[in-house]
C-alpha cells in the first residue's frame, strides 16, 4: 500500500506540473497572430521533439528487455497503430459531425493525442514504483523517484502545448487552462495501474510508447504545423522559429534528465 501511495503522489506531481505549463496561457491576455503562431508552432516541435526522447527511444529501450519481438518491429508496430488510430479518430469524428470544422477537428485531435501520450508515461512512473515490491533499495527508490523527476518536468511544455494552440483557437485563457491540465489526469491513474499491475503491465509499455509516438507525429505534422503557417505573410519565420525551439527545449529536457 505504501508503494501505491508514493506511485499515486508522483504522478500526481507529474499532473501539477503539467497544470503549470497550461496555465502559461494565462499570459496572452490580448492574442497577438504573429506570438500564437510560434507558439503553435513551438508546440509542434515539443510534439515532434517528445515522440522520439520520450517516446520511442524508451520504448526501443524497453522493448530489447521484456518483449519477444526485436525492438525495432515493436516500435514500428506500435508508431504505425498509433498514426492509424487518430487518422480513424478523426474521420470518425467528422463523420459523426456530417462535415468537417477544421477548428474543433484540430483541438480534439491535439488533446487526444497528448492523453494518449500522458498514458504510457503515468504506467512507466507507476512501473517504476511497483518495481519496489521485488527489492526495496535505496537505489531503487532513488531511480523510481528520477523517473518522477524526469518526466514532470518533460510535462511543463507538453501543458503548454495544449492551452496555447487552444488559445489560438478562440477558446478562453480560463477553458484553456482547464482543458490542458486535464490532459495529464489520466496519469495518476495510469500510475496506480502500472504500480498494481507492474508485472503484466512492462511487456505493454513499448507498445504503448511507441504508440502514443505515432499519435503525435500525425498530429504536429497532419494539424499543428499546417496550422501554425496561417496568416504569417508578414513574419513568414516565425512558426518556423518556434517549431525549432520547441524541438529544443524538449529535446534538452529529455537527453539532459535521461
Amino acid at each position: 500500500m505504501h508503494i501505491l501511495l508514493w506511485a499515486l503522489l508522483a504522478t500526481l506531481g507529474t499532473w501539477f506540473v503539467t497544470a503549470l505549463g497550461a496555465a502559461t496561457v494565462a499570459f496572452f491576455k490580448r492574442p497577438d497572430p504573429t506570438a500564437l503562431n510560434r507558439m503553435l508552432g513551438f508546440a509542434a516541435g515539443v510534439m515532434i521533439a517528445a515522440s522520439f526522447w520520450s517516446l520511442l527511444q524508451p520504448a526501443i529501450e524497453r522493448a530489447a528487455g521484456v518483449c519477444a519481438l526485436p525492438p525495432y518491429v515493436v516500435a514500428t508496430a506500435g508508431f504505425l497503430c498509433g498514426a492509424a488510430f487518430m487518422r480513424l479518430s478523426d474521420a470518425v469524428v467528422c463523420a459523426a459531425r456530417g462535415e468537417r470544422d477544421p477548428r474543433k477537428g484540430r483541438i480534439l485531435l491535439l488533446v487526444l493525442s497528448i492523453t494518449l501520450h500522458n498514458i504510457p508515461e503515468g504506467l512507466a512512473v507507476g512501473v517504476a514504483f511497483g518495481a519496489l515490491q521485488n527489492g526495496f533499495t535505496r537505489e531503487a527508490l532513488t531511480g523510481a523517484v528520477a523517473v518522477a523527476v524526469g518526466i514532470g518536468l518533460q510535462n511543463f511544455p507538453e501543458g503548454a502545448a495544449v492551452s496555447v494552440p487552444l488559445r489560438r483557437e478562440g477558446c478562453s485563457r480560463q477553458k484553456s487552462f482547464l482543458v490542458g491540465q486535464a490532459s495529464g489526469m489520466v496519469e495518476p491513474l495510469a500510475g496506480v495501474v502500472g504500480a498494481l499491475a507492474v508485472v503484466r503491465v512492462e511487456p505493454l509499455l513499448p507498445y504503448a510508447l511507441s504508440f502514443a509516438a505515432g499519435a503525435m507525429i500525425l498530429v504536429a505534422v497532419h494539424e499543428l504545423i499546417p496550422a501554425c503557417r496561417e496568416n504569417e505573410t508578414a513574419k513568414p519565420y516565425a512558426a518556423t522559429t518556434g517549431i525549432v525551439l520547441g524541438f529544443a527545449v524538449m529535446m534538452l529536457l529529455d537527453v539532459m534528465l535521461g
